[in-house]
């Protein structure tokens, strides 16, 4: 393989806007996915807040459309797994499995992924019980209770999902106000299936073979108490996908790569886009923009160096 003028690690909304820039700019540029593209957009049900689509659209197919148009204007998307990265000097080095391909610059959009409780029972229960995806594991539990925990517009639109398949879902919120939109609160708190637990943490989730209930503490009178369920749907942010760095880029106390307005990280040639970057708000229209961003600024400096 030539040396490339651009690699993108990582298939999500950022990555393929990315690509489609740049093949539409005729750049030598392929993108890394060691899954199917689309990211964690592949695991939503619905989307209702992407511009474009008055009566929203579901997550597979917003993503099948994003792929099918960057991959028009001729973006190779190449199915392999990184595993590990050299981003210093003027040629970046990407190591897959197979090969080692060289790139005069790279834009990392590897994401994030679901953040663990880290309560007993978790790690030993999941696949058992225990989910961070509602589509995909939502039908397993038909006519069931369900638990999910916590309180953003994951977890609120999550539950609402899951009424579809459990005989009740409760909410477990850890203080006594949601994060989510007031849109979502409101029908959340319209549907008759939801219960929300107010100012309590799950403490441990328990079972025999599989789930069969969580324990609870509330947050204000230190009280116990246990709920029964057979699904633990765990919805209580992300942490990034930066396993790959090796110390070799700048990162924010929470993990995710700090880069500047124009998407630079702490290394020239080196940029990042999409939820794996440190800000405020992580959404497919943010990661679109930064992808476009990013691409934009690695193509200058490509004409600088």
């Amino acid at each position: 393989m030539p040396i490339l003028d651009i690699a993108i690690i990582g298939g999500g909304p950022a990555g393929l806007t990315a690509g489609m820039y740049a093949a539409r700019s005729r750049l030598e540029v392929t993108l890394f996915e060691r899954l199917a593209p689309g990211g964690q957009v592949l695991t939503t049900e619905w989307v209702e807040n992407y511009p474009g689509f008055p009566q929203g659209v579901s997550g597979p197919e917003l993503m099948d459309a994003m792929r099918s148009q960057a991959e028009s204007f001729g973006l190779s998307i190449q199915r392999r797994e990184v595993l590990e990265l050299e981003l210093a000097g003027g040629i970046k080095r990407i190591h897959t499995a197979k090969e080692t391909i060289d790139a005069r610059t790279v834009i990392l959009c590897t994401g994030a992924q679901p953040r663990k409780l880290g309560v007993e029972g978790e790690r030993r229960f999941t696949g058992k019980g225990v989910s961070y995806c509602a589509t995909c594991d939502g039908p397993f539990f038909e006519d069931l209770p369900i638990v999910v925990v916590g309180g953003g517009d994951m977890a609120v639109e999550e539950s609402l999902y899951l009424t579809k398949f459990g005989s009740a879902v409760s909410l477990v919120h850890r203080r006594d106000q949601l994060r989510a939109t007031r849109l979502l609160q409101e029908r959340l708190m319209a549907n008759s299936k939801v219960k929300v637990v107010w100012d309590s943490v799950v403490e441990a989730i328990e079972g025999s073979d599989l789930v069969e209930g969580v324990k609870l503490r509330n947050c204000k009178s230190g009280k116990e108490s246990r709920l029964e369920a057979n699904g633990v749907f765990v919805f209580v942010g992300t942490v990034p996908v930066t396993g790959l760095l090796g110390g070799q880029l700048e990162l924010d106390e929470g993990g995710f790569i700090v880069t500047d307005r124009q998407l630079a990280t702490s290394l020239p040639g080196v940029f990042a886009a999409g939820d794996v970057t440190s800000k405020p708000l992580r959404q497919i229209a943010t990661a679109v923009g930064e992808g476009a961003a990013a691409e934009f600024s690695a193509e200058k400096y490509l004409s600088w160096a």
